[in-house]
C-alpha cells in the first residue's frame, strides 16, 4: 500500500531529499511546482517533455533513446523530475525520495493547459524542447478530461509496487503553492539540506541537454 503522507511532513522529508518525483496530469501545474522547488532546494529541474522526450519540430524521441536518457539521469544524484509518463515509473520511483502528485480536479489541468496555450501561442514554454512552438488539439484536451479514467489507475498500481516510496497528493494549486511556501520558509530559516562541495560537483556533472542534443 502506498504511503501517502501530509503537506506538513512532506516539507520535513523535502529538507533531506535529493531526488523528488512530480507527476499529475497536463496543466495540473507540475511543472511551475518543480521549477520552484528546484530553485529553493538546488535540485536539478529535469522537465521530461524537455530533456526525455521531445525533439525539434514535435518530433518523438526514440523510444531506446529517451530510455537511456532517462537512465543516465536517474542514476544521478540531485534531481527534481517533472513528468508523469506511468510506464517509466519503475525506472525512478526504486531511486526517489519522494513522489508528490498534482490531482486537482480537471477542470484545473483544462483551464491551465488552455492558459498556457494563450500565454505561449507561436512559442516554446520553457520546459518543452526547442523549436516545439506551444500547441493544443482536441485529442490533447481528450487526454486531458480521461486522465483520472485512464491514467490515474496504473499511477496508482506503479506506486502501489514501491510502497516505501511516500507520496503526497496535491488536490489544488493552494495547496502547491502552501507545500512551495513551507519549504521557501524552512529554507530561510536555515534549515535545508547542506551539500557539500564535492555534492555540487557531482550534480553539476550529470548530463545536461545541449541545442544539437535534441
Amino acid at each position: 500500500m502506498t504511503v501517502s503522507i501530509t503537506i506538513d511532513e512532506a516539507t520535513v522529508r523535502l529538507r533531506r531529499a535529493k531526488r523528488v518525483l512530480v507527476i499529475g496530469c497536463s496543466g495540473s501545474g507540475k511543472s511551475t511546482l518543480a521549477r520552484r522547488l528546484s530553485g529553493t532546494l538546488g535540485l536539478r529541474h529535469v522537465p521530461m517533455d524537455r530533456e526525455i522526450f521531445w525533439m525539434p519540430g514535435w518530433r518523438m524521441r526514440p523510444r531506446d533513446e529517451a530510455l537511456a536518457r532517462l537512465r543516465e539521469v536517474v542514476a544521478t544524484d540531485f534531481w527534481i523530475i517533472d513528468g508523469t509518463s506511468p510506464g517509466t515509473l519503475p525506472l525512478r520511483l526504486p531511486r526517489s525520495d519522494l513522489v508528490i502528485w498534482m490531482r486537482p480536479p480537471r477542470r484545473v489541468s483544462l483551464c491551465g493547459v488552455l492558459g498556457r496555450w494563450l500565454k505561449c501561442r507561436g512559442r516554446t514554454r520553457p520546459d518543452m524542447a526547442d523549436g516545439c512552438p506551444e500547441r493544443i488539439s482536441l485529442e490533447f484536451l481528450r487526454y486531458i478530461w480521461n486522465f483520472e479514467r485512464t491514467e490515474s489507475p496504473e499511477i496508482e498500481a506503479r506506486l502501489g509496487e514501491h510502497a516505501a516510496v511516500p507520496v503526497v497528493v496535491l488536490r489544488s494549486r493552494t495547496e502547491a503553492d502552501r507545500l512551495a511556501m513551507a519549504v521557501e520558509a524552512v529554507t530561510n530559516a536555515g534549515d535545508a539540506p547542506v551539500f557539500t562541495d564535492r555534492d555540487v560537483a557531482c550534480s553539476a556533472s550529470a548530463p545536461r541537454r545541449t541545442p544539437s542534443s535534441h
